[in-house]
């Protein structure tokens, strides 16, 4: 079932690897990516274990071993074969095996589009939080769970999980205005105005930060901060030189101070200090 193997770390003897899993022919419009995490213990002391926005919301199920995550001085803790609701995230998150043994997590993780389409409550609740899917959705989440847990195979959980996407798919609406708004800020790459999209759907601004915060858990502006450097953090971790010394780097920013303000925002550091960290797990995680 996954496929294409990644990032096989050894430090100290310690292995992670992210595999990719292949969605739902049915599910493939709303979800980013999914995956299956794998590894051998804790993440090596040296390792910051930095998780940056991505922009997407996501769904967790830590059959073997617990996660946990320090969000804005918070610490959330999944437990073991309980499945969680991460919301929208815009500030760094520090992740981490619960027990120092052998791990195993699948994600999958919506696009800004597609979450909406399977959780029906306002998604700004959940906003740089993490929930158990029974808190969130009540029976529905802890039936889920339970089922899940009752499986021994790992294709079996991935199938329920797929299977009760589905399910909460049929029960949904498309929400044609906000999709909109979304394709347009990926096409440009978050580098679009507030403006500009009260100028395209002829709605205010006002109607779509509501409508945003209902659907997505935050305003239109700050998804198009997260997109807009997602591109830049991702052309830095796979590169080989050092980019920000490039004069080019910076052009789809206005400038270099607004770049390393939304790069200490989202990682917590400025770039000089950021490049002499290790973060390994942090790298393989956004390159999956």
């Amino acid at each position: 079932m996954p496929e294409h193997h990644h990032n096989i770390i050894a430090g100290q003897a310690m292995q992670i690897q992210f595999h990719h899993i292949e969605p739902h022919f049915l599910l493939k419009n709303y979800i980013e990516k999914m995956w299956f995490f794998k590894s051998s213990g804790k993440m090596p002391a040296d390792d910051m274990k930095l998780v940056v926005p991505n922009g997407n919301i996501k769904l967790t199920l830590s059959y073997q071993n617990g996660i946990v995550a320090a969000i804005n001085g918070k610490t959330f803790s999944s437990k073991e074969h309980d499945i969680t609701l991460t919301g929208l995230i815009d500030v760094p998150v520090i992740l981490d095996v619960d027990k120092d043994i052998s791990t195993e997590t699948i994600g999958i993780e919506f696009n800004p589009k597609g979450a909406y389409r399977f959780f029906h409550f306002k998604l700004n609740d959940i906003q740089n939080k993490i929930y158990s899917l029974s808190d969130v959705l009540g029976n529905t989440g802890s039936r889920l769970t339970e089922q899940i847990s009752n499986t021994a195979l790992m294709q079996e959980k991935i199938i329920l999980l797929q299977q009760f996407l589905l399910k909460q798919l049929s029960l949904s609406n498309d929400d044609f205005i906000f999709e909109y708004c979304i394709e347009k800020i990926a096409a440009a790459k978050g580098s679009i105005t507030v403006k500009e999209l009260e100028r395209k759907t002829g709605y205010s601004s006002r109607w779509l930060n509501l409508k945003f915060n209902e659907k997505l858990g935050i305003s239109p502006k700050n998804l198009c901060s997260i997109i807009r450097f997602k591109q830049y953090y991702q052309l830095y971790i796979n590169s080989q030189e050092k980019p920000f010394s490039r004069n080019d780097f910076y052009n789809a920013y206005y400038d270099q101070s607004h770049f390393i303000k939304d790069f200490k925002r989202f990682t917590g550091l400025a770039p000089t200090k950021f490049e002499k960290q290790t973060n390994n797990f942090g790298k393989s995680y956004y390159r999956e």
